[in-house]
């Protein structure tokens, strides 16, 4: 997939930008706050229907403005054009060649997208719903019934969860068993998917960690869930008085966790800034792989946001050839200067675009 053209209005920092791109590089570079993060932000909304910072539409909206618009124009096999229009404080629209979805489920996968960015270590330092959003974000864009499975597990599990909530009532015990069927129906599919993932990724990711960190140190990513000590129907009704006692379902899929290590241990205890950025750009790029070659009809389009930050020389340098290589499509990546850009360049003849970005204005 190639993004020919974006057009943006009134999105976030940004007045308004028309802006052509080059099918292979385009680096976006400027100081800190200057709007770069925002014009990656605006292709990942037209791939994802949201924002990759926040799940409030509204504040993508340009302060004092009432609207906002996005527009790109996309070539595959064929040409498209997709289009979100935002007013404040109604829901957003999205148009795939001018016809409006009903769901906007239904868009996810159609122009998959692989964002690295500097938040991405809230991975390893964040909480476990980060590390099931990973997964969830890739599998959706394979399989768009996933979401679908998705909704209803969660669907589920906040109906059960209000039931265990009422203060001074009994569950009714029928009910609560038919939620809990339905829970774990759903959640058995989701496992079954994330755990196909993380098996495909792993000998991909570490490949691409040692080759990043020079094999100065090993990684390891396990996928843990309820799900792995037997059927999760029982699993979740084995404990259903702690879950009374509590207020809410302490087993399900909504639970599962990725387990990071380095060297055998915990990478958010043991891993230096440095370690933890290699750790997610590898999770990332093996994201990439992933894509490409299990069920993507197209290349993602890989998105680079400041990533250079926190490495010595060495791994910038590896990250550098990595990104370069054929495997790798269209590419857009921030930067403070240019250098980085500079060294990109240097591994092969790439045809490239170089936008500077002041204050939400960006010029070729």
């Amino acid at each position: 997939m190639i993004l020919n053209h974006l057009s943006i209005l009134n999105y976030k920092n940004i007045a308004e930008a028309s802006l052509d791109f080059s099918p292979n590089i385009n680096c976006f570079i400027g100081q800190n706050g200057a709007g770069k993060t925002n014009v990656l932000d605006a292709i990942y909304f037209l791939s994802f229907c949201h924002s990759a910072h926040t799940t409030q539409d509204s504040v993508v909206i340009r302060h004092d403005e009432e609207f906002m618009v996005l527009e790109g124009d996309y070539a595959d096999r064929d040409s498209l054009h997709i289009y979100c229009g935002m007013k404040r404080g109604m829901k957003k629209h999205f148009k795939r060649d001018k016809k409006e979805y009903k769901r906007l489920s239904e868009h996810i996968g159609l122009i998959p997208i692989v964002n690295v960015s500097p938040g991405d270590t809230q991975l390893i330092e964040g909480v476990s719903e980060e590390r099931r959003r990973l997964m969830d974000v890739v599998i959706a864009q394979m399989d768009r019934t996933y979401i679908a499975t998705l909704n209803r597990y969660n669907k589920a599990l906040q109906q059960r969860n209000a039931m265990l909530r009422q203060e001074d009532v009994v569950p009714d015990p029928d009910l609560l068993g038919l939620w809990e069927e339905q829970m774990a129906a759903e959640g058995e599919i989701i496992y079954k998917k994330r755990q196909e993932f993380i098996t495909h990724l792993m000998p991909h990711f570490e490949q691409i960690y040692a080759r990043i960190s020079g094999s100065r140190e090993q990684v390891s990513l396990s996928y843990v869930s309820h799900c792995q000590r037997g059927p999760l129907l029982d699993i979740i009704r084995r404990d259903r008085h702690k879950d009374i006692a509590v207020g809410y379902s302490l087993h399900g899929i909504h639970r599962d966790d990725l387990e990071m290590l380095l060297d055998g241990h915990p990478m958010r205890r043991e891993g230096s800034q440095g370690q933890m950025k290699t750790y997610v750009v590898a999770l990332k790029l093996a994201q990439f792989d992933y894509l490409s070659r299990n069920g993507s009809s197209t290349t993602p389009l890989l998105l680079l946001d400041d990533i250079f930050d926190k490495l010595d020389a060495s791994r910038v340098e590896e990250i550098i050839s990595l990104v370069s290589g054929e495997q790798f499509g269209q590419i857009f990546i921030t930067d403070t200067n240019r250098d980085h850009l500079d060294q990109i360049l240097r591994h092969g003849d790439f045809n490239y675009r170089l936008f500077h970005v002041v204050d939400g204005q960006i010029t070729q």
